[in-house]
């Protein structure tokens, strides 16, 4: 009889995966085996470490390989659209996780988790997005709405917009929020000008502008703090 044929070089690398995983957690993976993981449901049945890795080597880390376009992701070899689209539900999940961490709860107490919130919403995006919260009279986070998506360094905003939407949600006070693609967090003159008309806009309806949010890859500026509000 013939010899069987021999089980690819991979056989058992998922079991040992899966083993390390439920020994030690996710801190003792690397980011590559981490995707590796989640993508063994989505790939049943082939050597998922270079596709792994060329993912990450393509969008740089884990954030960027979750929140990068269908379209790009599947330019990767062995990432098919339902693969890109299961990796684009990572995204999701984890922003939804985040929000519900800030969300109904008093700002001032939650700011940490507000933070999080749109750093894993925003920080990744690879165009400008301006995104509003709103906040009901004693602070807590009702609701979010992303008012305008742009280029890789614009994104239109129209404060009468912003009014309008802060009106729907009877919000009491809003707090604006947009990414910085290039990292760079120092407020542009746009990024002033374009607060000061919205608080300018906002207080006929005594609506408070609390702060202005800018996210960047690493970090985060804060207008309140730089004094610009």
């Amino acid at each position: 009889m013939p010899d069987k044929a021999a089980p690819p070089h991979h056989a058992g690398h998922r079991d040992r995966l899966r083993t390390r995983f439920a020994t030690s957690g996710g801190d003792a993976l690397a980011d590559y085996e981490l995707l590796e993981l989640f993508l063994f449901r989505s790939i049943p049945r082939r050597d998922i470490k270079p596709i792994a890795k060329d993912l990450i080597a393509r969008f740089g880390d884990l954030g960027g390989v979750v929140t990068a376009p269908v379209t790009a992701l599947s330019e990767v070899k062995g990432v098919s659209e339902k693969t890109a689209l299961d990796l684009r539900l990572l995204q999701a999940v984890s922003a939804r996780m985040a929000r519900e961490g800030a969300l109904n709860r008093p700002v001032i107490s939650s700011w940490n988790a507000l933070i999080s919130y749109c750093r894993t919403a925003m920080q990744h995006e690879p165009v400008e997005q301006f995104r509003v919260l709103f906040l009901d009279k004693k602070n807590r986070l009702m609701a979010d709405e992303v008012i305008s998506r742009g280029t890789v360094d614009q994104a239109p905003v129209y404060p009468r917009e912003v009014v309008k939407r802060a009106l729907a949600q009877e919000a009491s006070a809003i707090i604006l929020v947009h990414n910085h693609p290039s990292g760079d967090v120092t407020p542009s003159t746009a990024d002033i000008e374009i607060t000061k008309t919205i608080v300018a806009a906002c207080e006929p309806f005594n609506i408070v502008v609390h702060d202005h949010l800018i996210i960047g890859r690493e970090t985060t500026a804060s207008f309140k703090t730089l004094g610009l509000i």
